[in-house]
């Protein structure tokens, strides 16, 4: 039941209520980072969402399109801007989502919606992650973000999709807050962001 009905109803009625209780922080990013990007406020691209049908993300631009002499993007750690680098480190640039939420391509709660390019990468287990609505924030979010291997990630998420329930969204829900509030995961290790998914071989195995 609720996963049939209350999950979405509870989506709705908390986005509605984030998007007013925002406002204000969502204008002042959106005006420094159109003064940050030459104009450019808003990150759209296109995501797998349930069963992977693609939908379109929207966050705000954290990053410049600063290029080398080739037309290649520069690295993330290069055009990630010092406006950007706040708003990243205070999950701001996620709110847009809740747009997306009340249109149903994603849920509050859920995997994290990846790039369209991984989902031939996927294995069979980690392809569940696909079973239910992606989210803005998820059990992997909360147990290492950023810090954590893909396979872990995924893992995590196939954990969710297995054991989705009013308790564990409510759990990871304030987990979220506390984790924004701390700061941490933002980044990986060896990247100002995470590094790309590149396959994995092996069945992921949840312990």
């Amino acid at each position: 039941m609720y996963k049939a009905f209350f999950k979405r109803f509870i989506d709705i009625a908390v986005s509605l209520v984030l998007l007013v209780a925002t406002l204000p922080f969502t204008l002042i990013a959106a005006i420094l980072l159109a003064f940050a990007n030459q104009g450019k406020v808003f990150f759209i691209q296109q995501r797998p969402g349930l069963h992977g049908k693609p939908f379109r993300i929207i966050k705000f631009k954290t990053m410049n399109d600063r290029r080398d002499t080739t037309g290649e993007l520069l690295p993330d750690a290069v055009r990630l801007t010092g406006i950007g680098r706040l708003i990243r480190k205070t999950s701001i640039d996620e709110l847009p989502q809740l747009l997306n939420v009340l249109k149903g391509d994603i849920s509050l709660i859920g995997p994290r919606p990846l790039l369209m390019e991984y989902l031939p990468l996927y294995n069979a287990r980690q392809a569940r992650r696909h079973e239910v609505r992606p989210g803005i924030t998820g059990w992997a979010q909360v147990n290492g973000r950023n810090l954590i291997s893909w396979e872990k990630k995924f893992e995590y998420d196939v954990y969710y999709v297995d054991h989705l329930s009013f308790g564990l969204d409510v759990k990871i829900f304030f987990l979220t807050i506390l984790k924004i509030l701390q700061g941490s995961g933002i980044s990986a290790e060896t990247s100002a962001t995470i590094e790309k998914f590149r396959g994995s071989q092996k069945d992921a195995v949840i312990r």
